[in-house]
This record gives C-alpha cells, structure tokens and sequence, in this order.
C-alpha cells in the first residue's frame, strides 16, 4: 500500500528530525550550565551525544527528502498545491534549515576549539534555526486539517495562522524536548562515570521534560480546533482511529507521569534499560500520533479542497458525465492479465480512485472490505460511497466505470479466472446512475464545512 510507504518513512523522518530539535535545546542548555563552571554538563557534550545529534539531523534531512519523494508519487497534485501556495514559506524554512545544518557542522568541526560563550552562540543557533524550520513546516502542514479563510480567500497568511498551528507547534516542542532527554538518559549509561554522577547527570537532563506538563492541554486544544467529524473519527468513530489516538496518549501520559514525578520531582535514577523503554515508548506514542494527524484529515488531503484520491470536489460531477479515467493517458503495467476490457477499466478505476489508501488483495485491500457483500450491495455502497462510509470521498465516475471496479473486485476475490464474462446491462447502469444520483457528487454531510 503506498500510503503506507509513506507513513513509514514520514514516522521515521518526524522521530529524527523532532530528536535533533530537542538535542540542540539540550546541548544548548547544558553549555550554558558548562560555561558557568559545571564540568559534569561540559563532559557531558564532548561525550558521543553530539554526534547522535548530527546523525539524527542528517539522517532525518534525508528521510524528509524521501518522505516528499514518495509523496510525489502518490499525490502530485497536493503537493504541487502546496507548493504553489506556500512557496516563499517553504523557501523560508529551507533557509532555516540551511543555517541549522551549518551551525551543527560547525559545532562538531571546530567547538572544542571555541571560547564557552561563542560555543553557547553557535548552539544557540542551531536550536534557533531549527526550531524555525519547524515553525514554518508545522504551519504548512496543519493548513492541510485547517485551512480555516484560506479556502475562500486563498490569502497566504489565513492558510498559514490557522486554527491547529498553535497546539500542534507546542506540542511538538514538547516531543522534541522529550525525545532528546530520553536519549541523553541512554547515552548517560554509557559514560564511565560513578554512579552519583550519572545520578546527577539524569536528574539535570530530566528536566528538558517539563513541558510534558503542558501536553494534555496542547492535545485538548488540537482537538477542540479540528473539525468536527476529524474529532469524531477520533473519539469513536473509527476503532482504528480511536485505538491509535489511545497508544499515542497513553504512551505519553506514562512517560510524562514517569518524567515529571519520577525523575524531576523524586529525583530518581534512570539506567539506559529504562530510557531504552521510555524511547521506544516515544517512537510508539510519536507512530500513534503521525497516523492520528493523517487520519484526521479524511476524506481529503487538503480540508474542503482535494480528496484523499486527488481529485477535487467541484470535479466530481463532470467526472460521472465523462468518466475518471477518460484522459489517462497512462497504460496499465499489466494490462495482459486481465481477460476482458472491462475488466482493464475497471483496473485503470481502482488506479485513479482507490489506489492512494488501498490496495487490491493486500494491506486495507478493497477486495476484503467488500467481501460478503452481494453484487448489488458492492454496486450501492461504491456509487454512495460517502454514505458507506463518511471518511470516503464520493465515487467520481461514470456508471460503467463503476460497473467495470465491481467486476474487477468480484473478479480478484475469486483468483482472477483466466475467463470472465463481461457484464453490460442497461437496467444495471440505470441502478449505478440512480444510485450515484441520490448519493449526489458531495461528501458526507458531516464532512461538507
């Protein structure tokens, strides 16, 4: 499922790139403590932390190029959307992140060699720019959930302040800092050092965690900000959905409640099999979170104006009239396989309409979410789609496309028979139409605003 390449390259790129966020708010903090004579703080950052930070900001640069990449190959046209829109942004962050990459190369090359108070400037830096390139990528992407006035003005400024970008900048402050704390408490217990100072050590890395304190707070906002059928799928509406947003607070709420009590408040220590834990808690918790932030934006891409599948809503009713796949002028890589034209049609259907969020026998396959339901059912419930399901963006074809994907679907449920007969009755096509009809060329009603 290309969704799901995507995911997992989005999930990995946001745990690095958010850990190379919060490992130079650390390292900044701790120079500041080294430069007011503390030598545990300085051994501290000449230890190997340093160069997990760069790894992880250069490892995560490069899944943020692969992420876009294979975005691209999904959905062009949200993308070159939000290119066309927020170039200069765009633009703005790259230059952020330019100087982050300079600041951090220059750190590691030459900061042994720098007075504490330039060594504190050029970390300083380096935190700063970074968490500028978060600021303007974090408004890029919650315009996508909240686009807010943007939708009928298209001014820059309304789709960039919009309604999530506040709570999601917060808190994803907040899982920066945690992140990189939970990883210095790991490379604490490699350090030779006695016990009392690893103790200490942990105890004043610990306390990069308080923000955790302010999350619960940032996630309600997010959710109050959000649309009202996106709180929905979350709050019960979709298992799934429901089911990801619970690991993702959990996971959190167990990590804060171990930080905040048990490290800053009780002073205890952490071994690196407990901060082992905690991280891999965290990629869990940041997993949860990514999948909740993607599917909350169901059925579209971009709030109100391209679905999941890339087409817009204002197209939907001249695709039915003209067809979805009329002006492909793309062939099917494996158009022998299938015995009958229609069949090939209905496979060019799948490619256009459903091919973003599913596949066809494997991961969310549409062939076993439609298995058990007759032939008639399968014709209803794609031509009202938006009806079967609220997360679904309407069928944006002609009667016999849709004919053509539910025969390509009965087809693959039973082992794609090298012969198949093909199906074309004028009282079915009259069904689809009526059906298609009375569903109407809109989103679920929920979904509309």
């Amino acid at each position: 499922m290309r969704g799901m390449v995507i995911g997992a390259v989005g999930i990995v790129h946001v745990f690095l790139a958010q850990f190379a966020i919060g490992g130079g708010m650390l390292l900044t903090y701790l120079q500041w403590r080294a430069g007011r004579g503390d030598a545990l703080a300085r051994r501290f950052i000449g230890s190997f932390f340093k160069y997990l930070v760069l790894v992880s900001f250069v490892a995560g640069a490069l899944t943020g190029v692969a992420m876009w990449f294979t975005t691209i190959q999904v959905g062009p046209r949200t993308i070159g959307l939000m290119i066309d829109e927020f170039h200069w942004l765009w633009a703005t962050e790259w230059v952020f992140f330019f100087v982050e990459v300079i600041a951090g190369y220059t750190f590691l090359r030459v900061g042994d060699r720098l007075s504490d108070p330039l060594r504190l400037r050029l970390l300083a830096l380096y935190t700063g720019a970074a968490i500028g390139s978060l600021f303007w990528i974090n408004g890029i992407l919650a315009w996508q959930l909240t686009p807010g006035d943007w939708v009928r003005t298209h001014d820059l400024w309304a789709g960039f302040w919009n309604a999530s970008f506040w709570p999601s900048l917060g808190y994803r402050l907040a899982v920066s800092a945690t992140l990189a704390a939970l990883a210095a408490i790991l490379v604490v217990g490699t350090l030779e050092l006695a016990r009392a100072e690893r103790h200490r050590l942990v105890t004043m890395i610990a306390r990069l965690m308080l923000p955790m304190i302010a999350m619960p707070v940032l996630g309600a906002w997010y959710l109050a900000v959000i649309p009202d059928d996106s709180r929905r799928w979350l709050t019960g509406g979709s298992v799934a959905m429901s089911m990801f947003l619970a690991i993702a607070a959990g996971a959190t709420g167990l990590i804060g409640a171990y930080a905040v009590v048990g490290l800053v408040w009780k002073r205890l220590y952490a071994s690196g099999a407990t901060a082992m834990l905690l991280l891999t808690l965290a990629f869990a918790a940041t997993a949860a979170g990514e999948f909740v932030r993607e599917g909350a934006r169901k059925p579209y891409t971009v709030r109100g104006v391209l679905y999941s599948n890339s087409i817009a809503p204002d197209e939907v009713a001249r695709l039915r009239v003209v067809g979805s796949v009329a002006n492909d002028p793309y062939p099917l890589r494996d158009a022998a396989r299938y015995p009958t034209a229609q069949l090939a049609l209905g496979a060019r259907v799948y490619r256009a309409q459903c091919s973003a969020c599913h596949t066809l026998t494997g991961a969310n396959a549409v062939v076993h979410l439609v298995t058990g339901w007759t032939a008639d059912q399968r014709r209803m419930n794609i031509a009202q789609l938006q009806r079967t399901k609220g997360f679904m963006p309407p069928f944006a074809g002609t009667p016999t496309e849709l004919e053509a994907l539910v025969q390509l679907l009965t087809w693959e449920e039973r082992g794609a028979p090298a012969a198949w007969p093909e199906l074309d009755d004028p009282a079915v096509r009259a069904r689809i139409a009526a059906w298609l009809d009375e569903a109407g060329p809109d989103a679920a009603p929920a979904v509309r605003e």
